[in-house]
């Protein structure tokens, strides 16, 4: 019997810890690794002509000379030997000698540019290949300063907030038309965030495909999509375990689902939406941004006119479900203070856009943030789809289908205004 006590302490002191365990097999890789890199792989034996590729990122144009950020795409180091503009070959500078895998640098090529005209700027690598970028039509990049970020803040406000906050004006309309006609709102709501959602991932694939690739390309679109659309099913299910803990007899007769409070639950879904729209518009306000600060976008009254119109349909969408499940125990102020907490949460966005794309803009961030515009829309827009079905349970009944085209159809006549 003291044989067999003595041996279980021995057996536990041998075991080692389950947390050191678990980090053994990555201490042995790392040391792996290591060994590798520092013998420089052993065995192992590079042919042919190192691959170069690099990606123009930005362009900043000053008097009498042309930035432009550069990044290295290819697994090798590049080395930037003669620039051309026009096929004419000019003076420039750059901050570094070689770059390094994804590494950076800033390349200055000393031009005078005239205003209005086009331009194709191509960089010359050491073993001769090629990288051009166009300016369609030079202008002076903006400085960064309080002026033109102010200048930027207007825009975002026009663009979003005004616009959001006419659109939920229509919430006493709404709130007096037949019950029947709310499915429908219902239904056209899924179909202007199912334009929006669209719209943020043909816009993200396009920024990527003017970044650079090694971060991914058009997979930082998809990926901000999963990481935004399982983030709000944690946000979602975090609300409707608050939902259930405030839930009172008043909210038997829920909007959108009998099991939830009327008031609570149809306010969690118009939060939704309004953060799912103010993602996206935080992509828009971004193209806005740097659109401008190269000079390829004019503000004009006809482009605000066509954002407003183009985003006034978001307020709709957030008041939509409002519309039936306010909860008549919520007190006038506290109704007002939650639409316009909500009208901000879904326009504020694009001033932030906008500050980014002016100032900071890099086209791999850009696809990402419109990847995570899209995956919360769709998220939202899962969220909507049970309150659209009919009696019988089916979702494309009739008026949920005039629902969904007249929503598509509105975004898509709208977006006519709008040029970027």
């Amino acid at each position: 019997m003291e044989a067999g006590q003595a041996t279980a302490p021995r057996q536990s002191a041998q075991r080692l810890p389950s947390w050191l365990a678990g980090l053994l097999p990555l201490v042995v890789l790392g040391a792996a690794i290591a060994i590798f890199v520092a013998l420089d792989a052993p065995g192992l034996q590079r042919n042919g002509v190192p691959i170069e590729e690099i990606a123009v990122e930005k362009t900043v144009l000053r008097p009498g000379e042309i930035e432009l950020a550069v990044r290295n795409d290819g697994p090798d180091a590049v080395q930037i030997s003669q620039v051309t503009v026009n096929d004419a070959f000019t003076a420039f500078t750059q901050t570094g000698d070689e770059i390094g895998r994804l590494g950076a640098s800033t390349v200055t090529v000393d031009y005078p540019w005239i205003e209005g005209q086009a331009y194709e700027v191509a960089l010359v690598t050491a073993t001769g290949g090629t990288t051009a970028t166009a300016i369609d039509v030079a202008a002076e990049t903006p400085e960064t300063g309080a002026g033109f970020l102010g200048l930027m803040a207007l825009v975002g406000i026009y663009v979003g907030v005004i616009p959001v906050a006419i659109g939920m004006l229509w919430l006493p309309w709404i709130r007096g038309i037949d019950p029947r006609y709310v499915q429908f709102l219902l239904a056209l709501t899924v179909g202007l965030l199912a334009f929006l959602g669209v719209d943020a991932l043909l816009e993200g694939t396009d920024f990527a495909a003017q970044g650079s690739q090694a971060f991914g390309g058009a997979a930082l679109v998809y990926l901000g999509a999963a990481v935004a659309y399982l983030a709000l099913v944690g946000i979602d299910g975090k609300l409707r375990g608050r939902t259930q803990r405030e839930r009172d007899a008043m909210d038997s007769a829920s909007l959108l689902n009998p099991s939830e409070g009327a008031g609570t639950g149809a306010w969690r879904l118009a939060f939704l939406v309004a953060l799912g729209i103010g993602l996206h518009n935080l992509g828009e306000g971004l193209a806005i941004g740097s659109s401008y600060a190269i000079g390829s976008l004019a503000l004009g009254a006809t482009l605000i006119v066509g954002f407003a119109l183009h985003n006034t349909t978001e307020g709709l969408a957030i008041i939509a479900p409002v519309a039936r499940g306010e909860g008549g125990e919520m007190g006038g102020g506290m109704r007002l203070r939650r639409l316009v907490g909500l009208g901000l949460l879904a326009g504020l966005p694009a001033v932030l856009g906008a500050w980014i794309g002016a100032s900071a803009f890099n086209p791999s961030l850009a696809a990402f943030m419109f990847g995570l515009g899209a995956g919360a829309i769709a998220q939202v827009i899962v969220q909507i789809a049970p309150s659209v079905r009919d009696s019988a349970g089916r979702l494309l009944h009739p008026l949920a289908v005039s629902g969904l085209i007249a929503g598509v159809g509105l975004m898509y006549a709208t977006g006519l205004l709008v040029s970027l």
